[in-house]
C-alpha cells in the first residue's frame, strides 16, 4: 500500500512542513477489503466473552465502509500544522499548534498505544486557546504532539535495541529545535513511559513532568513490605490487572507473525484495535460509549493506511518483561489519576510527586474520553510551576 504524502517546501532549516494526502486509490482499496471479508462464526458464549462480537463488529466496519468520511477528517487534521524533521536517522512527523498567547508555555505530549497523534484532537484547543473555553489565558501552552517512531507518519526504527529513552531524547532535541528551552511533557500509556524520560535526559529544560498514571504500582517485590490492609489492595489489583488480552505477551513473541493479519485485512486490524480498546475503556460497556466513534475510525484508518500495526510494537518486543513506569526525582511529577495512598507511597520513591488527585473522571485514554477534564488538570498542575 503506498504512502503518497504531500510535503512543501521548507519553511524552517530541518523541518519540512506536512500535509495528509492520502491518495483516493488507498481508500478505494480500503473500502474494497471491508466489502470483501470473509467473517467468522460468532462463537458460544455471552457479550464479549469471547472477543470482540460478530454483530457488533459487523456494524462498525460497515460504518467505517459506508458511513465514516476520512476526507473530513483528513482535512479536520490538516487543520494542525504539522511538520517532518529527522533527528538520529529516523524522520519524525509532529503537529507544532502554538498559543494565540503569547507567553504560553510549550509542551510536548506523547500518544500511547494502540493510539496516534490522533489522540489529542479534541485536546490541543483546550490547552492552546484557554480563554476560547473558559478558562484562564495565562494557563495556555504552545503544544508540539509528535508520532512515535513506528507510528503513524513517523519512520520505523529500522533495528532492534530500540528504546523509550532514545525516544526521550530526540524529543527533547525537538524541542530544541524549535526555540522551547524552558517546556513542560506529558503523557499517558507509552507516553507515560516517555514523558519522564525526557526529563531524565534534559532536566535542565523540563519544568515539570505529567501523567495520565502509572506511577508507583505495586510489584510482587514490594509485597514484604506491605502492611495488611495494603495486600488486601494488592490483592484486588491482581485480579483486574490479570485481564484482557496480554498484548505485551503477545508482541514480545511474535510480532511479525501478528503483522500479516493486521497488514492484509482491516477487520483483523479493527478487530485488535476495538479489543484493546474495549479493555482500556473501563468506565463503558463498548469503546464507543466513551470515545466518539468516528474518532476510533480516524486511529483505525491511520494505521491502516501508514500500514504501522507491526513496526508499532517495538517497545514491547524489545523488553524481556512488563514494567511500570518508574519515573524521576528531577523535576515535580504530577498524575490526572492518583490512586490509593499506596500507590502514592511506592511512587513517591522515584519521583517528587507534587499533584495526586483522585476522582478525576475517565478510564485510559483520557484525552480522547474526557479532553476538558484532562486539560484542567494539567493546566492545574503546571500552574503549579509557571
Amino acid at each position: 500500500m503506498c504512502q503518497n504524502l504531500t510535503y512543501m517546501a521548507p519553511s524552517v532549516v530541518g523541518m519540512t512542513p506536512f500535509r495528509i494526502d492520502i491518495p483516493q486509490a488507498d481508500l478505494d482499496d480500503l473500502r474494497d477489503r471491508l466489502a470483501r471479508t470473509r467473517w467468522p462464526r460468532q462463537l458460544p458464549g455471552d457479550g464479549w466473552s469471547r472477543g470482540v462480537p460478530l454483530d457488533y463488529l459487523r456494524d462498525l466496519a460497515e460504518h467505517w465502509a459506508t458511513g465514516y468520511d476520512w476526507r473530513a477528517q483528513e482535512a479536520r487534521l490538516n487543520e494542525f500544522p504539522q511538520f517532518v524533521t529527522e533527528i538520529d536517522g529516523l524522520d519524525v512527523h509532529f503537529l507544532h499548534v502554538r498559543s494565540p498567547e503569547p507567553d504560553a508555555l510549550p509542551l510536548i505530549l506523547t500518544h500511547g498505544w494502540p493510539n496516534s497523534f490522533v489522540e489529542f484532537t479534541e485536546l490541543i484547543g483546550p490547552l492552546t486557546d484557554p480563554r476560547a473555553y473558559g478558562a484562564d489565558p495565562a494557563d495556555a501552552f504552545h503544544v508540539v504532539v509528535p508520532s512515535v517512531p513506528g507510528f503513524g507518519f513517523s519512520q520505523a526504527p529500522p533495528e532492534t535495541g530500540f528504546t523509550v529513552d532514545r525516544v526521550a531524547w530526540m524529543w527533547a532535541e525537538l524541542m530544541r529545535r524549535l526555540g522551547y528551552h524552558r517546556y513542560g511533557t506529558q503523557g499517558g500509556d507509552l507516553g507515560a513511559y516517555v514523558a519522564p524520560e525526557v526529563a531524565v535526559v534534559d532536566p535542565e529544560h523540563v519544568v515539570g513532568v505529567h501523567i495520565d498514571g502509572g506511577f508507583g504500582f505495586p510489584t510482587e517485590a514490594d509485597v514484604p513490605g506491605m502492611s495488611d490492609s495494603e495486600r488486601a489492595l494488592w490483592a484486588e489489583m491482581q485480579q483486574w490487572m490479570s485481564g484482557g488480552v496480554d498484548h505485551h505477551a503477545l508482541l514480545r513473541a511474535a510480532p511479525q507473525t501478528f503483522a500479516y493479519a493486521w497488514q492484509d485485512s482491516p477487520v483483523g486490524l479493527l478487530a485488535w484495535l476495538v479489543q484493546k480498546f474495549k479493555e482500556f475503556t473501563v468506565t463503558a460497556d463498548t469503546p464507543e460509549q466513551a470515545i466518539a466513534r468516528d474518532q476510533i475510525l480516524a486511529n483505525a484508518t491511520l494505521w491502516w493506511l501508514t500500514g504501522t500495526a507491526g513496526t508499532s510494537s517495538w517497545f514491547m518486543y524489545d523488553n524481556t518483561s512488563f514494567a511500570w513506569p518508574k519515573g524521576q526525582a528531577r523535576v515535580p511529577s504530577g498524575v490526572y489519576g492518583g490512586g490509593p495512598a499506596l500507590i502514592r507511597r511506592l511512587a513517591e520513591r522515584h519521583n517528587t510527586i507534587i499533584h495526586w488527585p483522585e476522582g478525576n473522571p475517565g478510564g485510559h485514554f483520557v484525552a480522547m474520553e474526557v479532553p476538558q477534564a484532562h486539560a484542567a488538570d494539567i493546566r492545574t498542575f503546571f500552574g503549579k510551576l509557571r
